[in-house]
């Protein structure tokens, strides 16, 4: 019997900074209504980028994304896809689906969530991809850069940086990814 799953188009799925050292329950919101329609994987930002998992501080953790944690994520999400995916990626994840957009990385639709990192990028992605900012995050690109990338975005009234891990957005999403 072969398997259903690879002739699925494949959806990719990043985590925020805190991957699985947190309950990461929220993200469940987001993969359940593709279960029938994609071929699903959930990467772990701090395993991509091989964070020291003995670190918890969010600070630390950040830095270590930073001083070259990010470029390794890239490298790694490259190596595990070489076909055409799918991806929707939250804050740091974001960050490393757009970079490794611009290496090589074959993606077909994409949404990426609270990335608000992106704000330092200067050289737009090519593809279908849209960007969802909440209204009250302090760190979101400003309306130049939005429209400079020249890509879809939304920002969402009354939100925080973390608004993905919320029920309502992350129906939303789905809706929108499903209807596309």
């Amino acid at each position: 019997m072969s398997d259903n799953k690879t002739t699925l188009p494949r959806l990719i799925f990043i985590s925020d900074i805190r991957g699985k050292q947190e309950n990461m329950s929220w993200m469940n919101e987001y993969t359940k209504p593709f279960e029938s329609k994609y071929d699903i994987r959930v990467y772990c930002a701090q395993e991509l980028a091989g964070i020291d998992k003995s670190i918890s501080d969010k600070g630390l953790i950040h830095k270590q994304f930073i001083e070259g944690g990010i470029e390794k994520a890239v490298a790694k999400l490259i190596e595990l896809e070489s076909e055409q995916i799918n991806i929707i990626a939250f804050s740091i994840g974001g960050t490393i689906a757009w970079k490794a957009c611009l290496k090589s990385l074959n993606v077909e639709n994409m949404i990426l969530i609270s990335s608000t990192r992106l704000r330092y990028e200067t050289k737009p992605i090519k593809g279908n991809c849209t960007l969802l900012y909440g209204q009250l995050d302090a760190h979101k690109p400003d309306s130049d850069w939005l429209e400079s990338m020249n890509l879809g975005y939304e920002i969402i009234d009354n939100a925080i940086h973390e608004m993905y891990r919320e029920e309502k957005l992350a129906e939303k999403v789905c809706d929108n990814f499903l209807n596309t």
